[in-house]
């Protein structure tokens, strides 16, 4: 079933939730820990994320530095997999823009279409390595727009090289990402609710946000775009805060406020058990609201969080 199916067909928001692959070397068991945790909540999908590889620099004997690369969480399509055989739950890998190739990208939608995957978050991925910064737009694809028209011609049975491919019997169903806060690159938030209605008219079928702990950011961002034409559904992505650096790097790294009343509450906090009980707290009441005013799903970050994830996750499901 896919994404949008499975909102279709609930008579209230789904539960979906994000997890990570393991670091080269760890086993799938720590994902599947985290499902055991959570999949009594009946969730809908679960998003897998996808690193592209680094390069490191090891100082050699005579003083010079070779640079190596080296992919530290590999297994996005292979996790996937695992998750639909294992759980019977549809997942739903990143497929991203920035350090993989039109190539590699066409040959990771074979094997999903393979495996019986269909669905995917398309997403441009982190810009800011060095490994990903002036990538020739002749073998990248340069932003999520430029993904999806690949996904597209891929649905129509179309290779890269303009052959045809045969045995594309069920299209992938894809999301995509918006920023209720505008993305950073974004230079005002008229240019952001463009972006998000060129993504749905060519053929995303849902949008799912960017993290955010102010609701109202979300339901202004939600109103602009219907009014704005756009009709799919918007999920919410919720993050719990657990550790109390959190406070500085989430809007750092994210370009997300966090609300003053919140991050008092963070900045008093002693240690970082008595954050995750903070944060475990005003993502409940987040959660809780958005449900009163009709959301399509919940979906979690759960990155070092999947027991607040489960705690929220007992009070509102």
């Amino acid at each position: 079933m896919t994404v949008l199916e499975s909102i279709q067909a609930s008579s209230g928001p789904i539960f979906s939730f994000e997890i990570l692959p393991p670091l080269k070397g760890n086993s799938i068991q720590r994902v599947f820990n985290v499902i055991d945790k959570l999949r009594e909540f009946d969730p809908k999908y679960i998003n897998i994320t996808s690193h592209h590889s680094e390069a490191l620099f090891i100082p050699q004997p005579d003083g010079s530095h070779k640079r190596v690369v080296t992919r530290k969480r590999p297994g996005t399509v292979a996790i996937a997999a695992a998750i639909q055989q294992r759980y019977g739950i549809a997942a739903v890998p990143h497929i991203i823009c920035k350090g993989f190739t039109k190539e590699e990208t066409e040959y990771a939608l074979i094997d999903l279409n393979f495996l019986g995957i269909e669905n995917l978050l398309l997403l441009r991925g982190d810009s800011k390595s060095a490994d990903t910064v002036n990538q020739n737009p002749e073998i990248y694809n340069e932003h999520a727009t430029d993904l999806q028209q690949q996904v597209n011609d891929f649905n129509r049975g179309i290779a890269l090289d303009g052959s045809l491919l045969a045995g594309i019997d069920t299209p992938f169903s894809y999301g995509m990402a918006c920023y209720p806060e505008k993305h950073e690159e974004a230079p005002n938030m008229e240019w952001e609710l463009e972006i998000a209605r060129r993504k749905i008219e060519n053929g995303a079928q849902y949008l799912v946000t960017q993290m955010f702990f102010d609701n109202q950011k979300y339901y202004d961002f939600v109103d602009a775009c219907r009014r704005k034409g756009i009709t799919a559904p918007i999920i919410p992505g919720l993050k719990p805060v657990v550790t109390k650096n959190q406070l500085t790097v989430l809007p750092r790294i994210f370009k997300c406020d966090l609300p003053e009343e919140f991050a008092a509450a963070l900045r008093k906090a002693e240690t970082d058990a008595d954050v995750v009980e903070i944060g475990v707290e005003w993502c409940t009441a987040q959660a809780k609201d958005l449900i009163a005013h009709g959301v399509p799903g919940l979906h979690f970050y759960s990155l070092r969080a999947s027991e607040s994830v489960r705690r929220i996750a007992k009070e509102i499901f």
